[in-house]
């Protein structure tokens, strides 16, 4: 299957336009001259809109506004300047916290004799996120899981707005509350705002804004010890307020992962998250109404078990976390997707909804304890098995898409479970509500009260028990085959935040999720998996995992001014050399033979030899690579390194 940028078939399109008559055909590849502007590019997606456009040759910047089509001009309201990027060919912008509707953009280039020209785009239909599932739901401790917005999708009342990229991620400040008096502390570096919210004083809304690829390296400082930005409230459940987002189609938490601990109303959203320390979206402890959807998940680093080679958990979540919702996220291939609880004593609740398994082994999840609603998720070649229950958990299955998954639903030593040596590593089984489910090529799935599955009906060892309804509760007879559990019928009795009408057509199913999971417009990455190959492996691929490795951002600058102001990877960057630890240096410093070596333990690059091309600078002259590229800087007296990853 190519994972490819999808015209819109669902709930919005995608609409290409142009202003003027040859201005169609894709990205733009030369500067416009003459003073002239044409978009190139455009469309909606979930409440936000978006429009690239060719380089202006005497541009000294670019403003962009956007306003409702049916409003005046008058209307038309100014974005952020950091939401206007270069990526050299072309430049584009992001309106963000859009309200469903259709939109105009207009894009107005400042020439360098303080002159302007500026053209407008087409319509551009924007739709609305789904909100649904637990973390929405009205007995939850705060109703939403939308973080720094409102259910329409616009910014709350006084939310402040924070943007992070690979260049401000240690230096960016905001002032943040910090005592019951109301005094202020200006926190610098993404890091330390977050670690002076903890105090729980400031509640107000905050939209962190990341932009493009953000390497560990950029994060240095900022991350915890085990390699987490950590939000994280004063006790369980601490009110936040914050949405993590990223802009665009190409923002990466690359090489680090984001921990979520006692915090309440978070969002995280439209983030690539690769080659994390051992979780992507860890939800550790005490945390609700927390909502993780449209995100790309990619293999982690873990490496520590034979069974973590892909990472560890892709988005995990025990201890207490609850009305949490992962909804609508691509999951790359996971080892392990999901852990949905640990040791937790007390019910808890969580829904997971239209996510893309895209040939992941196993945890869609794996749950203890909890009360769980899967729904309507494309189970895309699944090598070991689809959701698990152990200890006493329920789980409603319904209206999912299991194409090949080996064994689409588990419970703990019985049924499927119980022909083998045992998946859950012997804890008492769990209750499976299963309803209006599409299972393709399944190699054992056996209900209790049916014989639909691929082996006849066991009312005493089942995987789950099928619904003739959706209404339908499962009577008390059924129950596990170790621990004696039965299903606690929550689909008929609480609000999951979620109703009949929201369910989509089990037909659908595919024809959705692939169009709508992962980052805006599907992101910037493309794989093509081998059915015949990778639906039955568990092995990590390591041809995706070198492509994830040598993955290189297109971004040039940020803000709209048209001179780049912060270069990322296609050009040589200099680095502060304090930036980066363990170097030893050897050579005349200011001769042809300049050599270094990285002593850091995560990464190993062998020497190299560089010529300097004046005072105190260095450039490569024949370029080193491993994993990762470098390149160095230096004084009088030493050279730096600094890892700029692919």
């Amino acid at each position: 299957m190519v994972v490819k940028k999808k015209l819109r078939t669902i709930f919005m399109y995608y609409l290409v336009l142009s202003i003027v008559a040859s201005g169609f055909g894709g990205f733009a590849n030369t500067t416009v001259y003459a003073a002239s502007l044409s978009i190139t590019n455009g469309g909606g997606w979930f409440e936000t809109a978006s429009v690239e456009w060719s380089p202006v040759s005497d541009a000294a910047s670019y403003n962009v506004y956007v306003k409702s089509a049916s409003a005046p001009d008058s209307q038309y309201k100014q974005i952020d300047t950091e939401l206007i990027r270069s990526y050299g060919s072309y430049w584009r912008a992001d309106a963000v916290g859009l309200a469903a509707g259709d939109y105009v953009m207009k894009v107005e280039a400042v020439l360098s004799d303080n002159s302007t020209v500026s053209t407008v785009s087409n319509t551009l239909s924007v739709a609305a996120h789904d909100r649904s599932g637990f973390a929405f739901a009205s007995n939850s401790t705060y109703g939403t899981g939308s973080g720094a917005y409102n259910g329409d999708g616009t910014l709350k009342a006084g939310a402040q707005v924070l943007y992070v990229t690979s260049k401000n991620a240690q230096t960016v400040t905001l002032d943040v509350i910090t005592s019951s008096s109301g005094a202020v502390t200006t926190g610098e570096g993404i890091g330390d705002i977050l670690n002076l919210r903890q105090k729980g004083y400031d509640k107000r809304p905050l939209a962190i804004r990341f932009i493009g690829k953000i390497t560990d390296a950029d994060m240095n400082g900022q991350l915890n010890s085990s390699g987490y930005l950590q939000v994280k409230g004063k006790s369980n459940y601490s009110e936040m307020n914050i949405t993590l987002e990223g802009i665009g189609e190409d923002t990466y938490a690359y090489g680090w992962g984001i921990l979520l601990r006692y915090v309440g109303n978070v969002e995280v959203r439209n983030l690539g998250v690769a080659l994390f320390p051992d979780d992507g979206i860890s939800m550790d402890t005490g945390n609700v109404n927390v909502w993780i959807h449209h995100n790309d998940l990619f293999y982690g680093t873990a490496g520590g078990d034979a069974d973590q080679a892909k990472g560890d958990g892709s988005t995990d979540l025990k201890s207490g976390s609850t009305y949490i919702t992962l909804s609508y996220n691509h999951y790359w291939d996971a080892g392990k997707a999901s852990l949905v609880g640990l040791n937790e004593s007390a019910e808890f609740f969580i829904t997971l909804h239209h996510n893309w398994f895209d040939h992941s082994d196993s945890r869609h999840p794996r749950i203890r304890t909890g009360t769980v609603h899967v729904y309507n998720n494309f189970f895309d070649g699944i090598s070991k098995y689809g959701v698990g229950v152990t200890t006493g958990s329920s789980s409603f299955v319904e209206s999912n898409y299991f194409r090949n998954a080996k064994y689409p639903m588990m419970s703990s030593l019985q049924g499927t479970d119980a022909l083998g040596a045992g998946t859950f590593s012997g804890e008492n089984g769990g209750m499976i509500k299963a309803y209006n489910n599409r299972i393709d090529e399944a190699a054992s799935l056996i209900y209790a009260n049916s014989d639909a599955g691929t082996t006849p009906a066991n009312p005493t060892s089942f995987d789950a028990y099928l619904a003739s309804s959706r209404s339908e509760n499962v009577p008390s007879t059924f129950k596990t085959l170790v621990g004696g559990t039965t299903y606690n019928n929550f689909d008929t009795r609480i609000d999951m935040g979620v109703t009949e009408a929201d369910i989509d057509d089990v037909s659908l199913v595919e024809q959705i999720v692939t169009a709508e999971a992962g980052r805006m417009n599907n992101g910037d990455f493309t794989w093509e998996f081998d059915n015949a190959v990778d639906d039955k492996s568990s092995s990590l691929n390591s041809a995706l995992m070198s492509k994830i490795k040598n993955y290189k951002t297109q971004l040039v600058s940020v803000g709209g001014n048209s001179t780049p102001t912060e270069p990322t990877e296609p050009t040589a960057r200099k680095v502060d050399v304090w930036d980066f630890g363990g170097i030893q240096t050897s050579g005349d410093l200011y001769n042809n033979n300049i050599t270094a070596e990285v002593l850091n333990s995560k990464t190993t690059i062998k020497s190299g030899t560089f010529v300097t091309t004046a005072f105190g600078d260095l450039t490569i002259a024949n370029p080193v690579t491993s994993d990762r590229s470098y390149y160095y800087e230096s004084d009088d007296t030493t050279v730096g390194v600094k890892s700029l990853s692919p």
